[in-house]
């Protein structure tokens, strides 16, 4: 159990639910109510063993977050999974709503073999996970990935078109397209780029290859927006 503030909801909700579902008690020390659901709620999520998480907020000293969740009526009760809110209550609850409502957000058996097996990661591993959860989209990328790292590009591509795209994604597809290119080994890519970038508007491959270096690159390497805008004055 955490005491949140505004100051840290960020780290210890958001970013933790990341990890583990936490569950958020918005409380107030005059509310009879909550000071009822309260003990229940931690004698509940104790009963987890570690696998939720509960972080209290009270919310006269924090208006922030309760004012992000809308909060009108306390107790409030949210659960957050992976970032977003997966299930809510308001008002004092009896200790049998509270387990079943803890304990919708365990992860099945299912899912946690195929956790364990991600966590694995070699190819069996990965292959057995997909058998379970096809869509995993972390056991789809780090198959991937290790098909593109192995020259199977073609198997890496196909098998990313079960996810939706994302920055992972993008990355290892770009991977699986340029193989063992010299240009992708190199400490500086510039001058490859800059050759790349004389024939960008006329040939496709040419054009993908650039897009694809700019993928490994990545987001925060400053050379990244700056051939991102010399590709648009080449193009339009």
């Amino acid at each position: 159990m955490a005491d949140v503030t505004d100051a840290t909801f960020q780290t210890q909700v958001v970013e933790r639910s990341k990890t583990l579902p936490v569950v958020v008690d918005l409380w107030a020390s005059w509310c009879g109510p909550c000071r009822a659901l309260g003990p229940i709620l931690e004698r509940v999520i104790a009963d987890t063993g570690g696998k939720v998480e509960l972080a209290k907020v009270d919310v006269d000293t924090n208006v922030a977050v309760a004012q992000a969740f809308g909060v009108q009526t306390i107790p409030a009760v949210f659960a957050l999974v992976d970032g977003k809110v997966v299930d809510q209550f308001i008002g004092a609850k009896p200790e049998a709503a509270v387990r079943q409502f803890v304990e919708a957000l365990l992860p099945t058996v299912e899912e946690t073999e195929v956790q364990r097996l991600v966590a694995k990661g070699d190819e069996t591993s990965l292959l057995a996970a997909l058998e379970l959860e096809p869509d995993n989209a972390d056991a789809v990328v780090a198959l991937a990935e290790l098909y593109a790292g192995s020259g199977r590009s073609e198997e890496a591509l196909a098998l990313l078109q079960r996810v939706p795209s994302s920055v992972e994604t993008r990355r290892v597809a770009a991977l699986a397209r340029l193989g063992n290119e010299p240009a992708q080994a190199g400490d500086d890519p510039s001058a490859r780029l800059d050759a790349l970038l004389e024939r960008v508007r006329d040939d496709p491959a040419a054009r993908q290859e650039f897009l694809d270096m700019l993928e490994l690159l990545g987001p925060d390497d400053p050379r990244t927006l700056t051939y991102r805008r010399a590709l648009t004055t080449r193009l339009f």
